[in-house]
């Protein structure tokens, strides 16, 4: 309590004291940067910036956007959306600036500046295109700027001197009177303009990573402010079509942050965290890069509009989840290369099998073990990541990928850290429940390394699997030297049999155009003809009636197939149901074949992991302390 009342008595004291900048002391390490965000002066979707970093002592000093930003794991390049770059002295003149590179101006005769000044494209309008560059940012990590809706990711508009790394920032931003604004970064002040039509926030923050870890949302969205436990639960969202709103979304983010407190126990937690909503309608300028970027206490997410609600329920349980989660690691657990991140230089900690990986298995592990989803659900999600898994290098070493995950061969297989990045966790966690009788976890293991670190002290990057090994089990360090570090592919089969799981070949139910790996058709664009796959073989329906891969597909009740309407002739008989009555004719070596009949159920044999019916009492008592069932 008194640290955040030392902070605001500190903030508001800066504030009223900004003075002349003609006394000695009145020097920029001394004074918080100034910033400003103009929304209300926005022209040809460019937003204005004004940057006031106070009296400078040195001859010339460096200013940046970032090129990467924590939790994207890719180059960005914020400084490419920037434009009419200039400083001015203060008399108002326009000063010599160099731009050494795509984010990064020089500034010579820094004594005399006063202020920089530019302006901000936002990324979502360049994706259409390919970015700027050939190069964009993440949707969920950039910036929209629209005549109705503002993402304020902030790291996209404000930079940072590298003289200045730690300094105190203060904001302005000022907006249309009739924006909703949101934002969990401390507000200082509040002030409307004479007639009224515009309205400036002040906020403060403590140093630069505050600023890029504290999005902001401004303009046409609607919010709903909630508790869940002692958590308030700020929930904004932007439906251009207002298709959704947030009091359609509120149960399921209750229910499911509910769950997620109820499985952290008794890890510390933020009193406040903020979901910004970004649903996109798909239309040119939209983004097109749908998931979410976590902050401290907060995630941007960025998901279709025209998701139904149950559709957007489920992708807001799997996506946001996994971005709360992250107040575990690397919130209270985190390497030195994440706690003194160089947004320009940055080096990657070995260790996203532990940020990223566990992070997405207590998503997935958290569901089945509170309830929100059956057991049977869980072990296909687990089964679907491994056959994800199996499509990248099964070979290559986590902690290499991990720390080199910027370059290839590296970058291409980041996408593993949420296939067998969540994996590892999953093996851990049921060796852990194995060698301490179901006593442990990889959670409770989560929840020692922050008791031992903890949000202000990070662990040496080099040192944490040997950590691990001694706070846990021989098994748990060689399972991390042999799988992680190393390179041998793991085994999933092992770690299933222990909690009494098996891999068994199994009939399901399928749909009219699918079997058990996928869809059951092909094409020929020069003959623009469909036709029937070897995946024909393992759909029950089709096979009963003879049909044989090859055989090529005319018409769909009356309707004729091509490759120019596959798209909505197909994605009609997957609404097809058993009781309805079909004709296709078929072209099998030129002779035609009719098939008039009415639907039945369409079966398919699928490699299923299934629980054993012969577990053993050990098997059975694991599995139940690893999915609390």
């Amino acid at each position: 309590m008194k640290h955040i009342l030392s902070t605001f008595a500190l903030g508001a004291l800066l504030f009223s004291c900004g003075g002349s900048k003609s006394t000695v002391n009145d020097l920029a390490t001394a004074n918080p940067i100034s910033t400003a965000i103009h929304l209300s002066s926005v022209k040809d979707d460019k937003a204005p910036v004004t940057i006031n970093p106070g009296r400078f002592v040195e001859e010339t000093v460096t200013y940046r956007l970032p090129k990467v930003v924590q939790g994207t794991y890719s180059i960005s390049n914020f400084g490419k959306y920037i434009d009419g770059f200039k400083a001015l002295d203060y008399n108002g003149n326009e000063m010599t600036v160099t731009r050494v590179d795509d984010n990064t101006w020089t500034i010579a005769d820094a004594k005399n500046l006063d202020k920089i000044e530019y302006l901000v494209n936002d990324t979502f309008d360049q994706e259409a295109v390919g970015g700027i560059g050939g190069e964009q940012p993440f949707s969920p990590s950039g910036t929209n700027i629209e005549p109705d809706n503002y993402v304020l990711n902030l790291h996209g508009f404000i930079g940072y001197f590298d003289s200045l790394k730690n300094a105190q920032y203060t904001l302005d931003v000022t907006a249309p009177a009739n924006f909703v604004r949101t934002s969990a970064l401390q507000t200082t002040n509040t002030t409307s303009s004479s007639d009224g039509t515009q309205i400036t926030t002040s906020y403060v923050a403590p140093r630069y990573f505050d600023i890029t870890d504290n999005p902001m949302m401004y303009g046409k969205l609607d919010v709903e402010e909630f508790m869940v436990g002692d958590i308030n639960i700020v929930l904004s969202v932007y439906s251009p079509n207002n298709m959704h709103t947030a009091v359609s979304m509120k149960e399921t983010v209750f229910n499911m942050m509910e769950a997620q407190k109820s499985y952290l126990g008794d890890v510390n937690t933020t009193p406040r965290y903020d979901i910004y909503l970004y649903l996109s309608d798909g239309s040119q300028g939209a983004p097109k890069g749908f998931g979410a970027l976590e902050h401290h206490t907060s995630t941007v997410v960025v998901l279709p509009e025209q998701s139904t609600k149950d559709q957007l329920a489920a992708s807001i349980i799997d996506v946001v989840a996994h971005e709360f989660f992250h107040i575990v690691t690397p919130l209270s657990v985190h390497s030195e290369d994440v706690h003194y991140f160089d947004y320009y230089e940055p080096t990657f900690s070995k260790h996203l099998w532990m940020y990223e990986g566990v992070t997405e298995y207590f998503a997935q592990h958290f569901q089945v073990y509170e309830g929100l989803v059956d057991a049977e659900t869980f072990y296909n999600t687990m089964d679907q990541k491994i056959r994800g898994s199996l499509r990248m290098d099964d070979t290559m070493s986590f902690t290499t990928m991990s720390e080199n995950v910027i370059d290839e061969p590296y970058a291409s297989n980041y996408y593993n850290v949420y296939q067998k990045g969540a994996l590892i966790g999953m093996c851990i966690d049921i060796l852990m429940r194995e060698e301490s009788n179901g006593n442990r976890s990889m959670l409770s293991l989560m929840k020692e390394l922050s008791a031992k670190y903890g949000k202000e002290k990070p662990f040496v990057d080099d040192n944490l699997i040997a950590e691990i090994t001694a706070m846990t089990y021989p098994s748990v360090g060689a399972f991390l030297n042999t799988h992680v570090v190393g390179t041998t592919p793991i085994d999933y089969s092992m770690y299933f049999e222990k909690a009494g799981l098996q891999y068994k070949d199994v009939n399901v139910e399928t749909s009219f155009i699918q079997d058990g790996n996928g869809f059951i058709f092909d094409g020929d664009r020069e003959k623009m003809v469909i036709f029937f796959s070897e995946g024909v073989k393992n759909n029950s329906f089709w096979s009963d009636q003879g049909v044989l891969p090859g055989d090529v597909i005319k018409t769909v009740n009356g309707e004729a197939l091509t490759v120019v309407n596959a798209q909505a002739v197909i994605g009609a008989m997957y609404q097809w149901a058993p009781g309805q009555d079909i004709t296709v004719v078929l072209d099998r070596d030129g002779s035609e074949v009719v098939i008039e009949t009415t639907l039945t159920q369409a079966y398919t044999m699928v490699v299923k992991l299934v629980e054993m019916e012969n577990a053993t009492a050990k098997q059975i008592e694991l599995r139940k302390a690893w999915l609390k069932g």
